[in-house]
């Protein structure tokens, strides 16, 4: 397996897989608006700041790891935005191999720690948890809907 720095010239590979693993089990997501779809991959993966790597297996992209460098005032920090690994694949290990190579790579470019938000009944709470991430006590996450959202009734 090789890691991979990717960029919005990867953004169909990324789309594919990323629409595989995210509209089946645990999540569910309806990502059938191609456009909104396109709109985030590219919102991930097109700024100037964005770091997105790839896990591959000779050619074939089976890891993804989409988020952002921050220049914060203790050090440079990742913000992972969205990791997965193709559904046939998971459960063998790649996912956390795919993890010790992002720290490894995070580590050698100057980046001391990584954060990340997940749901804490899906099962990537789990794989956070047994891969040394921890909760952060004095944090909250806030979210406000204003307006109407698609899909509200």
């Amino acid at each position: 397996m090789e890691l991979r720095v990717l960029s919005v010239r990867d953004r169909e590979r990324i789309t594919e897989l990323f629409r595989d693993v995210f509209t089946h089990e645990p999540w569910n997501d309806d990502w059938s608006d191609q456009q909104q779809l396109n709109a985030y991959i590219g919102d991930l993966t097109g700024q100037s700041y964005s770091l997105t790597l790839g896990y591959f297996e000779e050619d074939r992209l089976v890891g993804v790891s989409m988020g952002h460098v921050k220049h914060w005032y203790a050090g440079t920090e990742y913000i992972l935005e969205e990791f997965f690994v193709d559904r046939q694949l998971q459960g063998r290990g790649i996912g956390s191999r795919f993890m010790t190579a992002i720290e490894s790579y995070l580590a050698q470019n100057g980046i001391f720690r990584m954060f990340l938000q997940t749901e804490k009944d899906v099962p990537a709470y789990g794989f956070y948890r047994h891969r040394g991430f921890r909760e952060l006590s004095g944090h909250v996450s806030f979210a406000k809907t204003f307006g109407r959202m698609e899909g509200d009734s």
